[in-house]
């Protein structure tokens, strides 16, 4: 059995591709846009500063997970997934729609609206693709679905931030063009999809979130598979946060490089994930393969350790007041003269195989929390491991500041991150011992 990726093409997955694709680029351009606007050309709200403006743009862009993710469970459960999605992509272009006019207007107030709106959208589809794909895909081809997912989504982050911040620099018009031509985009492509019928459709929805949001939680713990897998996912995304958050600092404090060169690494780790989740389904043949999980978990550890000791031991561990390294002319280094030094190729190896690791990680567990959740409640299952994604970036992203408060050097940061990524792996293994048992059969299977 080999996976082939030879269903990509077909309209049983092209058309989700294409509209979740579509959907984590606008995810990104809009985002990015609105931070550069933010940060370098004086868009701001009620007198807040750039970086408390950032924080809150970032923050109203997570509410909705936390919000309405039960909701969006039981909404991808209740009604045919097909139509759910060509219902949200319709709202996406409304929502471009009000950002360009908060573009126009230089109006923070209208592209907060719009980013929260974009949160919901998010909140509302991501259970539907991942819950849609074994209706979709035969079980020899769901896990070379995932990969393929993970990796345009990634690949979709990054030409999302690239483009944001390339298009609000230099044209407003540019970011409104985009927006739109993707929102509309996306909108084409959820009428290709074909019908998914809903697996409870007598499911009844509740205005209390609250409590739906509880019990969505306490169901989904009471499988022991699916509980496990949704603490493995959110732990990457933990990890990916983590580090996707702090490589600005690093770049400029530890490597001396300037905006292009965080772009260079940003591009490193994106594109990492994604040959990492094809490379995964390749090597699974088409089966579940849990133990390539501990591979993954293994690179995270070992490569974050490897940049973090260059980092923090041999090139430049900044103490409080340190300078960052610099060329010549004592400017920061561009990403042509930062690739002319040699140790820049070992902090990319890094960086670029910590996403390959990642997509080692995470292929195989959101495949595990397809098959290991009914039918009946697989939307809920992925609305479920939403809500607990959102709990572990905050708290990643509490845990990196209070570290940062202590000691102001992010590849010490980098380094206990590795040291406590073995630890929530033995925790991972406990919470799920099927991954320990199936840690050489993958090997064996390759093998022959």
């Amino acid at each position: 059995m080999k996976t082939d990726f030879s269903f990509f093409a077909r309209r049983r997955f092209l058309p989700l591709f294409g509209t979740q694709f579509l959907g984590a680029l606008n995810d990104n351009l809009l985002k990015t846009a609105v931070i550069v606007l933010i940060s370098f050309h004086g868009l701001t709200l009620a007198g807040l500063p750039p970086a408390q403006l950032v924080n809150v743009a970032t923050a109203v862009f997570l509410l909705p997970f936390f919000l309405f993710s039960a909701t969006a469970g039981k909404v991808a459960e209740r009604y045919d997934k097909a139509l759910v999605a060509r219902r949200i992509k319709q709202v996406e272009v409304g929502i471009m729609l009000l950002a360009a006019g908060g573009f126009v207007l230089m109006s923070a107030a209208m592209l907060l609206a719009a980013l929260f709106l974009m949160g919901v959208h998010s909140t509302f589809f991501g259970p539907l693709k991942y819950s849609v794909l074994p209706q979709y895909l035969h079980g020899e081809e769901l896990v070379g679905g995932n990969g393929l997912i993970e990796m345009g989504t990634f690949i979709a982050i990054l030409a999302g931030q690239i483009g944001g911040s390339i298009a609000a620099d230099h044209h407003i018009g540019l970011i409104i063009g985009l927006t739109v031509a993707a929102a509309v985009a996306g909108y084409g492509f959820s009428h290709t999809m074909p019908p998914a019928p809903p697996a409870a459709p007598e499911l009844r929805l509740s205005w209390n979130i609250w409590a739906d949001s509880r019990d969505l939680l306490q169901e989904a713990w009471r499988l022991p598979d699916v509980r496990a897998a949704i603490l493995g996912i959110s732990w990457f995304w933990l990890m990916g946060t983590l580090y996707t958050t702090q490589l600005p600092i690093f770049t400029r404090l530890h490597l001396g490089g300037d905006g292009s060169v965080y772009t260079v690494l940003l591009a490193c780790f994106s594109v990492g994930i994604g040959i990492g989740s094809v490379v995964c389904a390749k090597l699974s043949r088409g089966r579940l393969e849990l133990g390539l999980v501990l591979v993954g978990a293994l690179g995270l550890s070992l490569f974050g350790l490897d940049l973090a000791f260059n980092n923090y031991l041999l090139y430049l561990p900044p103490l409080e007041g340190a300078q960052p390294l610099v060329d010549e002319a004592g400017r920061l280094l561009g990403w042509q003269a930062f690739l002319g030094r040699a140790a820049a190729w070992h902090v990319m190896a890094d960086v670029a195989l910590l996403g390959f690791s990642g997509g080692f990680f995470t292929v195989p567990l959101y495949t595990w929390l397809q098959t290991a959740s009914p039918a009946v409640f697989r939307s809920q299952a992925v609305a479920a491991n939403n809500i607990v994604n959102g709990f572990y970036m905050v708290a990643g992203v509490g845990a990196s500041g209070l570290v940062l408060a202590l000691k102001n050097n992010v590849a010490l940061l980098f380094l206990i991150a590795s040291v406590v990524n073995l630890l929530a792996t033995w925790g991972l293994v406990r919470a799920g011992p099927a991954i320990w048992a199936a840690r050489t059969g993958w090997l064996q299977r390759a093998e022959h």
